[in-house]
């Protein structure tokens, strides 16, 4: 891979003890990691983008829905576009979330 397509993104303060980090982005496709503290709140939500979740470390309690769930290491799940969906870590932990088309609105 040529340096040309490496880009490194900061990592911002999404509040409620969270940290987000776009990972890599085209047009299409973004990939971005989240980092909560035990206790951090990804608050409710929808987007029309489809989003796609894998549980890189700790536990978190997910909503999509009226459906809760808990999630470990190695767990991954798809959320729907338009689904109203948040979490809670139970432990401190990493989410890698791929969405599509991209979220501009993390640029």
């Amino acid at each position: 891979m040529t340096q040309a397509f490496v880009q490194k993104f900061p990592a911002v303060d999404a509040g409620n003890n969270v940290t987000r980090q776009v990972v890599a982005d085209s047009p299409e496709l973004m990939v971005v990691e989240f980092r909560f503290a035990e206790g951090g709140v990804g608050a409710l939500h929808n987007h029309p983008h489809v989003q796609s979740t894998y549980v890189k470390s700790g536990r978190f309690e997910f909503t999509i829905g009226d459906t809760s769930f808990e999630v470990r290491p190695g767990d991954s799940f798809v959320i729907p576009s338009m689904a109203v969906h948040g979490c809670r870590a139970i432990e401190p932990g990493i989410l890698v979330d791929t969405f599509t088309p991209r979220r501009d609105d993390f640029l």
